[in-house]
């Protein structure tokens, strides 16, 4: 198999926390009296944490100061940091320790290209801290997905080109991102409805290795 590379989107992908994520947006609008529910949630899939803020607030009576929203931020950030402590290693999701497992086997570098800022926090609780040749995440970059910086930032510290790297991806502003980086993209979970995915499987525990193979333009 070819030297290449596969970045694992964080959430959805890797661990699910979108119901902390859910729980955390929820405390936050009900303590504003904004109404807020799942339906709201969805949209804030694979988007920053301040352009989430954004979607929340337009349901808002009242217009809120960057300095107020930065401090509303923080607050569901605090709230939701509460939450993912209590994530442990039965929480990474099926398919993925036996899929990282055999990438290793075979010399294919992994890395996670993830817009979180919360990253380091989720993988230590989860116990894959030092599992991944590089780590891209919120802290790094400048813009969120759809544009594709944390995954030409993750092909960058893994020295491999993008378009030899394959990105796995459950939401379709992700799935946008690994596109517009050059690479090719599976989109699992909501992203596997996604036309524009170069694959799609319903869950990484779907994706045979013979299919993870022939995603590799030169195998």
């Amino acid at each position: 198999m070819a030297r290449g590379a596969v970045i694992f989107d964080l959430d959805g992908v890797i661990v699910s926390t979108d119901d902390c994520h859910y729980r955390a947006w929820k405390r936050l609008a009900d303590e504003e009296g904004i109404y807020f529910d799942r339906e709201i949630n969805h949209r804030l899939r694979g988007v920053s944490r301040m352009e989430s803020l954004s979607i929340v607030l337009e349901r808002a009576n009242r217009p809120y100061t960057a300095e107020e929203r930065q401090m509303l931020a923080e607050r569901k950030n605090a709230y939701y940091r509460e939450l993912i402590a209590e994530l442990t290693p039965e929480d990474i999701l099926p398919g993925i320790k036996p899929l990282l497992e055999r990438l290793k086997e075979h010399g294919i570098k992994i890395a996670i290209g993830s817009s979180s800022k919360n990253t380091p926090l989720i993988l230590e609780r989860i116990g894959l801290a030092n599992y991944f040749d590089a780590v891209a995440d919120g802290n790094a970059i400048t813009n969120s997905k759809p544009d594709p910086e944390v995954f030409l930032l993750a092909a960058k510290k893994l020295g491999v080109p993008p378009a030899h790297c394959v990105v796995i991806e459950d939401a379709d502003a992700g799935v946008e991102a690994a596109l517009k980086a050059g690479m090719r993209v599976i989109g699992v979970g909501t992203a596997a409805g996604n036309p524009r995915a170069t694959w799609t499987v319903a869950s990484v525990a779907d994706l045979s290795w013979e299919k993870l193979v022939k995603c590799f333009p030169d195998v």
